[in-house]
């Protein structure tokens, strides 16, 4: 079997989720991609006609991030429209799942060159708008599980089920942005954001012809816990609230991926490949816990144990998510999340796992090490794990 390498990584920054407000709102959902698929190819110096398939994630695709917006973001920057294109949906875990595609194509000698990629404009495209009755509908008798509506009460359900207290998610998701607050400031992010020109809007919503430059997350903020500490609950009862869940988010991420005998001819230097990646279904009840099941599975696929891993990125969903993973794993907490996660960052869900792939990569060049931890929650009680390795 071929090997498949990574050979360039980048993202976009990440707007909050806002209309208007939003640093990335005035960004059609194909444009928002688009920067992250030209900028990869523009940084690792490859023409686009060199492309073979593009795959990406993206969570709700309705409107303008429906018909295959990977696609449509492909034809948006140029005129090589024989280069097919796929969207996919593994929920949050989206992005990550077509990283897994791509380097699994390739590995199987079905194409040469690809791209891994990822996007949502949440701002633009609210969660859910693609479910004919809305988010969280369900019927109670299609299901053998006691289900509920809403992720909130999934996390409320795995916090209690843990012991997980209101001051262990605030202090954790303190920690988030004081970490993302010190790694912007350090200018850990500069290599793996691409600075864009954003079209700024108006009070009505329209352009007003006037561009902004954004080249850094817009969701990181100062807060303290006795700020955090005096956000209400979504849930009645609960302890998770807007300061200790993620961002509604903007964004887009992309990876480009080629077999290790392509690299060379294109004279690009391997950068990473994927030791083993999982997929996995978890238990409906609790439906966030899918990076406990996944994390398990990696180790188990890679032969390696959590100790041989120098950084650990677990989407910070909600705290309470990586908070349960934590007291199942007990993990070196130093290497999680090392400049903080979708708490500070945002959570653009269907960019977020290829964004992770992008962050862990570029953090391992930054500090030298070797392989890294990827995993998240999903929705639909799924949970996605890789291992990347440097090369």
């Amino acid at each position: 079997m071929r090997e498949a390498v990574i050979v360039e990584a980048v993202r976009t920054p990440i707007g909050r989720g806002k209309p208007i407000t939003g640093w990335l709102n005035g960004f059609h959902a194909t444009h928002l991609l688009a920067l992250s698929l030209k900028g990869v190819l523009d940084r690792a110096g490859v023409d686009m006609d060199a492309v073979d398939q593009i795959i990406g994630g993206c969570v709700t695709q309705a409107g303008e991030q429906s018909c295959n917006v990977v696609r449509n973001s492909w034809l948006s920057i140029g005129n090589t429209y024989k280069v097919g294109a796929t969207t996919v949906d593994t929920q949050c875990g989206s992005g990550q799942q077509a990283n897994y595609m791509v380097s699994a194509f390739i590995k199987a000698d079905t194409f040469d060159v690809g791209i891994a990629c990822g996007v949502e404009a949440m701002s633009r495209v609210g969660l859910g708008t693609n479910v004919i009755h809305g988010p969280g509908y369900f019927q109670p008798s299609d299901w053998p599980w006691d289900t509920a509506p809403d992720q909130f009460t999934y996390v409320e359900r795995i916090a209690k089920d843990r012991g997980i207290t209101r001051e262990a998610v605030d202090a954790f998701a303190l920690s988030s942005q004081k970490k993302a607050i010190a790694a912007r400031a350090a200018g850990h992010f500069k290599r793996e954001i691409l600075s864009v020109q954003a079209p700024v809007l108006g009070d009505d919503g329209t352009p007003t012809g006037e561009l902004r430059t954004v080249d850094s997350d817009q969701g990181i903020r100062e807060t303290s816990l006795e700020q955090l500490g005096a956000l209400n609950p979504v849930m009645p009862g609960g302890i998770h609230t807007a300061g200790n869940s993620s961002q509604i988010s903007d964004g887009s991420a992309a990876v480009l991926w080629m077999s290790a005998d392509k690299a060379r001819e294109f004279g690009l230097k391997p950068r990473a490949r994927l030791v083993a990646d999982v997929v996995v279904g978890t238990d409906p009840y609790y439906l966030l816990n899918g990076p406990i099941d996944a994390t398990r599975a990696v180790l188990k696929k890679s032969g390696m144990k959590l100790n041989d891993i120098d950084l650990i990125e677990n989407n910070e969903a909600f705290a309470g998510v990586v908070l349960s993973w934590a007291k199942e794993f007990e993990p070196d907490m130093s290497k999680v999340n090392v400049n903080g996660g979708a708490i500070a960052l945002g959570h653009p869900v269907g960019c977020t796992g290829a964004r992770l792939v992008v962050s862990a990569l570029h953090e391992l060049e930054r500090i030298n090490k070797s392989t890294a931890l990827i995993t998240m929650c999903c929705g639909s009680a799924v949970g996605v794990a890789s291992i990347i390795e440097r090369l």
